[in-house]
């Protein structure tokens, strides 16, 4: 039996972890959950999985989500960056899997790696923030990283039994989104909706953007660097439309190894919950004779900005990639918010990046600084775009 804290359990990969604990309760359990202010979804999974713990993101919603469940439940609920970290260091639970949305998965991800918990981890963020750091103390604190993104599982399962001084190139797939074909005129009046509209996906908000943006692509490119041990340069994206294969690894004999399924997040996510096996039923079967036809195209940086600028700030390296991601969260919540129009968001990532210094990392302190005034100053960069508009 496996036990499980879920950080993150309201969001789409917080959802599809708990799908597939419900179809194995003979193999995995709950210990802890944590979610943002979702009360209604997270009453449900309390109910439903019964954790020792669950988390949420102030007090107040902590006294809603307590009054909702009544004083016969047993669990404990907490609040704010205390409660999250309770839930990633429960003494009881084996595995966290890491599933916050944004920046703010990465000190709660630390936490669990420090209490000695192996991670599932599904934010990137987490590693493009601080890559040098999450896997220092991993390695110090002898625990594993799995991947749940679906092309880092890919990427995973095609390197398990080779030798990676036998790589070449690490291959990542990009289904290019929504807009992979839209006229470039034609971008700078796309809506939310449009936006929001992916072709093959079900997810979250700010990473259905990432993928119409391709910046999702960008962060995955430095979240490799970190959990392959990979050289930027040796890292290249292709447009592969029917997220069919998830991502290739080529060795230097001139084999390709791809990995290939359905386009569904349990796939990955039980992959990693149940590594080294697998568990039976976790993917629909591949028809590929009903899928036909593969295709694959090369990124075209007009058309998708956010995945140069993500490849520059991988090269640049140090505080640059934090600073990236901090501005591209500011920059899409704009968007969301309707403050900004969809091309602002790489401009925005754009002039955040062109006036930072890059400073080197020495602890979790220079990249929360990092953070911070990428914060503040993509902010600054919105307001200008908004009175220019």
């Amino acid at each position: 039996m496996k036990t499980l804290s879920i950080l993150g359990s309201t969001g789409s990969i917080g959802v599809s972890t708990l799908e597939v604990v419900e179809q194995n309760f003979s193999s995995l359990r709950i210990s802890g959950l944590a979610g943002g202010r979702n009360v209604d979804r997270l009453k449900g999974q309390i109910e439903r999985f019964r954790p020792a713990v669950a988390a949420v993101m102030d007090e107040a919603h902590a006294v809603q989500l307590k009054n909702s469940l009544g004083p016969a439940d047993r669990t404990a609920i907490r609040w704010g960056a205390e409660g999250y970290r309770e839930v990633a260091t429960l003494r009881e639970t084996d595995m966290v899997v890491s599933a916050m949305v944004g920046a703010a998965g990465l000190v709660p991800t630390l936490d669990a790696i420090e209490a000695g918990k192996d991670v599932a981890l599904a934010n990137k963020e987490t590693m493009v923030m601080a890559g040098r750091i999450v896997t220092e103390k991993a390695r110090d604190r002898g625990v594993r990283v799995l991947p749940v993104d679906s092309e880092h599982s890919a990427i995973f399962q095609c390197l398990r039994g080779h030798r990676r001084d036998e790589v070449r190139r690490i291959i990542l797939t990009a289904s290019g989104g929504p807009f992979l074909r839209s006229p470039l005129e034609q971008l700078a009046a796309v809506t939310v909706a449009d936006a929001l509209r992916h072709p093959n996906w079900v997810m979250g908000k700010k990473i259905t953007i990432d993928s119409a943006t391709m910046m999702n692509k960008g962060l995955e490119v430095i979240e490799a660097r970190w959990l392959f041990d990979a050289d930027i340069e040796k890292i290249e994206v292709v447009i592969h439309p029917q997220s069919i294969i998830h991502s290739m690894v080529e060795y230097s004999d001139g084999s390709v190894i791809a990995q290939l399924g359905v386009p569904d997040m349990k796939g990955p996510i039980s992959y990693a919950l149940f590594h080294p096996g697998r568990c039976p039923g976790g993917l629909a079967r591949l028809n590929l004779l009903k899928v036909r036809a593969l295709e694959f195209l090369p990124p075209d940086v007009e058309r998708f900005p956010c995945l140069r600028l993500a490849f520059e700030a991988g090269k640049r390296g140090e505080t640059m990639p934090a600073v990236m991601n901090a501005a591209n969260e500011v920059a899409v919540n704009a968007f969301l918010e309707e403050q900004i129009g969809f091309t602002d968001i790489p401009n925005v990532i754009g002039q955040t990046m062109t006036l930072h210094r890059v400073r080197e990392i020495l602890s979790l302190a220079d990249v929360m600084e990092a953070d911070r005034w990428a914060r503040k100053t993509g902010e600054d960069v919105i307001k200008k775009v908004k009175e220019k508009s």
